[in-house]
């Protein structure tokens, strides 16, 4: 693997020049321990010290080869416990419901808002054609953008030539399932020949990458319809991009939150059918919850990386934002499974059921951190509880797995960027990010040369206990009820690569979105989508639009 968790014993020094060749002496050497909190005695550092100049020498070596940014290390991560076995297939096919009997509202803005099975039944039952659909999302993103500034590339020509595709094969009796037709943006960290991408950075605003990402080839195989290239933070960080903050619909005047701010601000506020949007450690939940949707962060390694930048190998996963739960669902259905150009993706069964019974579900909440919550998110929180257990669902308290190092997990994201954005780093581009302060992802990069590989190595065999504790806990049930953040749900999850859905609850003192999210085991999305469906049928928050952006008739 292409390393660049190097001691930082030497990357303290790497900028040091002597007769034009860098270098670092026995006395930089013994300073730099206290960094890294250790202390050699001066005869050992007296040996130490030739032998990390022949290291660094051979880091040099390195850095004057390259590598293509699809290149995962041959140090693979997989979320499986020792003796796991995947989920049995069962035979059959997702049961969506029957055809939706819709017909045309008589004020065309409202389509924008429609969910997937919505737009699936004017579409199939000719009562709006595809063109036609992506039109009105065009002209939607051209008029909003210019206050959300969740846009970074319009895909106009693809869409137009792809809508006018999934029309006549229509026409011809070719079906190619629910998504077919229906207009989408995506997250600009996946590659579309023929577009940039920017992976919201300025470094890379120039970037074009003549490939087309194996997610945005399935849904163009699913019949969906690419209308843009949505805002990504910068290198998948916050709500901040070279072109400015991305907002909230609900309220202009607050950022989005990220990473996938674009997919989340573009599907809340109408502008595109679904998005498609990828999380390391909150990006999915983080922009659902502030913009009021329904996401899914899958099971890591469900759905291909292949075309998408990485931010960290063993924490990245891919997944659906949309209005509603059963979206998700059938954009998961279209996606997911092994790709022979990732490595790491697996296939596993799904089989979404409209009739399933989540009320014979075994369900566990974390009822300490949902009763510690104090604010008006929590509030609601209670309160969709209240009404699970009023319709049947009976959630018994349990904790999450308890004295782990949590402090030190966050190092293995930092030290994965570090790698994939090694030559960023080391050529000053990273100097030209827009956003340069402690929490920036600029300096996150600068702050990886300085973690050693034995604590990665080491944090990594912590993760592994995790993975088998989380798995004990979670085996005992179909899924786990949680709030989206607070505690260490969210690190936890994402560390052991469980699938989540968040869905929203109601809103805040503030009118700002609030959410729930429902856990499951490895593989099993099909349940807990099916769970948050149930929920959404005897809620209706995910009915709810921003009205700035849905305005009263």
């Amino acid at each position: 693997m292409k390393l660049a968790f190097y001691c930082l014993t030497f990357s303290f020094l790497l900028s040091c020049t002597s007769a034009n060749k860098r270098f670092f002496s026995k006395n930089d050497l013994k300073k730099s321990q206290k960094i890294i909190g250790l202390k050699f005695s001066k005869n050992y550092l007296d040996t130490l010290h030739p032998y990390l100049i022949r290291n660094l020498k051979g880091y040099d070596s390195m850095r004057s080869y390259s590598l293509n940014y699809q290149r995962f290390p041959s140090l693979q991560f997989n979320p499986h416990p020792i003796k796991f076995e995947f989920p049995k297939k069962v035979n059959g096919n997702s049961n969506y419901g029957d055809l939706i009997n819709l017909e045309i509202p008589k004020r065309m803005e409202d389509i924008a808002f429609y969910t997937i099975p919505q737009l699936n039944s004017l579409i199939r039952q000719r009562k709006i054609t595809s063109l036609e659909l992506t039109q009105l999302y065009l002209k939607r993103l051209k008029e909003h953008d210019r206050t959300l500034f969740c846009v970074i590339t319009l895909t106009e020509k693809l869409a137009l030539s792809h809508a006018r595709r999934a029309d006549s094969l229509l026409e011809a009796g070719v079906y190619l399932g629910p998504l077919h037709g229906i207009p989408y943006g995506l997250k600009d960290l996946f590659s579309v020949k023929g577009y940039p991408t920017t992976w919201g950075s300025a470094p890379f605003k120039n970037q074009i990458i003549e490939e087309t990402a194996t997610v945005a080839k399935r849904l163009e195989d699913s019949g969906a319809v690419l209308v843009a290239k949505l805002v990504t933070g910068s290198l998948a960080r916050g709500d901040v991009w070279f072109g400015g903050k991305t907002r909230n619909p609900w309220d202009p005047n607050q950022g989005a939150s990220g990473s996938s701010a674009g997919p989340g601000s573009a599907t809340a506020a109408g502008l595109v059918g679904f998005s498609i949007g990828t999380e390391t450690l909150g990006s999915i939940t983080s922009p659902s919850t502030r913009n009021g949707i329904t996401g899914l962060r899958p099971t890591y390694g469900r759905v291909s990386r292949n075309g998408v930048m990485s931010l960290s190998w063993s924490m990245d996963k891919i997944g659906p934002m949309c209005r509603s739960a059963i979206g998700c669902a059938m954009v998961f259905e279209a996606i997911e499974g092994k790709d022979p150009l990732d490595q790491t993706s697996v296939d596993a069964p799904f089989l979404f059921n409209l009739k399933a019974k989540p009320k014979k579900y075994k369900v566990g909440y974390l009822k300490n951190l949902i009763d510690m919550d104090s604010t008006d998110s929590g509030d609601n929180l209670r309160k969709a509880i209240k009404t699970l257990k009023e319709n049947g669902i009976n959630p018994i308290p349990i904790e999450l797995p308890k004295n782990f190092p949590h402090n030190v997990f966050d190092i293995i994201l930092r030290a994965e960027s570090g790698a994939f954005f090694d030559e960023l780093v080391r050529s000053g581009g990273v100097d030209k990010m827009v956003q340069q302060h402690q929490k920036s992802r600029a300096n996150s990069l600068r702050q990886s040369r300085f973690i050693p590989a034995v604590e990665y190595l080491q944090a990594n065999r912590f993760r592994g206990e995790l993975i088998e504790q989380m798995n004990n806990l979670m085996n005992k049930f179909d899924v786990l009820i949680s709030p989206t953040f607070g505690g260490r749900q969210l690190m936890t999850s994402n560390l052991t690569g469980h699938p989540v859905v968040c869905v929203p609850t109601g809103f805040d003192n503030q009118n700002h979105p609030t959410s729930i999210s429902f856990l499951g085991n490895l593989y099993e999305e099909d349940k807990i989508l099916e769970f948050a469906n149930f929920f959404q049928t005897i809620t209706n928050f995910h009915l709810k639009y921003p009205p700035l952006y849905f305005p009263s008739k």
